[in-house]
């Protein structure tokens, strides 16, 4: 049997057809940005950009069109196919990666591992291998990540604080000697005036960010913009009121994190095999 035709001219990738039927509705309805904005209440360049295919937006700004436009659940449906296409975590993440080298300030919280920018490269090279990444696919990987840490060199570096999980410290190599490197070289990294390391104590328990990989990005314009990533799949969150949830959330966490003198004596107490006990 041949294969069905499409019949109806729109697109068949999911974030396309998504934003083709964004801007159809829209212009049957005869808003502008500004008057969608406005009555919605979301800033109009969220949806700019949600009709230009930089964003997908969020649930609630998808279920509010919807509710605009008179379609119950079809721009909702729209959407959840885009971000159910494993090709949009490359599109995201490669979007992603043009904002953090404009940044010019990044502040981040650890679940597990260390972020890329202060990974070594034996640590990289561990971390995509275990992930599965073999030969010439690895080798790529890893330089390419190697290669982002020159972000925090120089004069003009970005200021860049990160908040570990104390699970990110109790997570070593293979490798003692690798893993001892890894520990000497993120200390020396706390140490530059650009970098804040900080460590959340596991005996603190849960918290508002326990299970979320958290970067956010200050632009040149002030805006802010957020990547959370889990073990599989990762979102870029532009939208400005789930940002400042966001750092809410990583503000109360830093509340409960060590200084960063105390988090440099933790990591180094790790360094020479001793409980990590925070001093008093």
């Amino acid at each position: 049997m041949p294969p069905r035709r499409a019949v109806t001219g729109r697109s068949q990738e999911p974030r396309q057809r998504f934003v083709e039927e964004l801007r159809l509705l829209r212009s049957r309805k005869g808003d502008t940005l500004r008057q969608l904005g406005e009555t919605l209440g979301w800033d109009w360049s969220l949806f700019g950009k949600m009709e230009s295919g930089h964003t997908l937006g969020s649930p609630e700004v998808v279920e509010a069109l919807d509710q605009h436009y008179g379609t119950p659940g079809l721009l909702l449906t729209l959407w959840e196919l885009a971000a159910g296409d494993p090709t949009q975590f490359r599109e995201r993440y490669r979007r992603y990666m043009t904002l953090e080298a404009e940044a010019v300030s990044l502040w981040h919280y650890a679940v597990s591992v260390l972020p890329g920018l202060l990974q070594t490269e034996a640590y990289a090279r561990d971390l995509l291998s275990a992930g599965g990444s073999r030969g010439q696919e690895l080798t790529r990987q890893v330089q390419a990540r190697i290669g982002r840490r020159e972000l925090l060199d120089g004069d003009a570096a970005p200021r860049f604080r990160t908040i570990l999980s104390e699970a990110v410290l109790r997570t070593p190599l293979e490798n003692a000697e690798e893993w001892r490197a890894q520990l000497e070289h993120l200390v020396a990294l706390g140490e530059r005036p650009n970098v804040i390391v900080q460590v959340v104590p596991q005996e603190l328990g849960l918290h508002a960010l326990t299970n979320t990989d958290t970067m956010f990005l200050r632009l040149p314009d002030g805006h802010t913009v957020a990547w959370v990533e889990t073990g599989y799949s990762g979102q870029l969150v532009e939208e400005t009121a789930a940002v400042e949830r966001l750092q809410l959330s990583y503000d109360l966490v830093r509340d409960l994190a060590l200084s960063p003198v105390e988090s440099r004596k933790f990591i180094r107490r790790t360094l020479e095999g001793d409980s990590c006990e925070p001093s008093t």
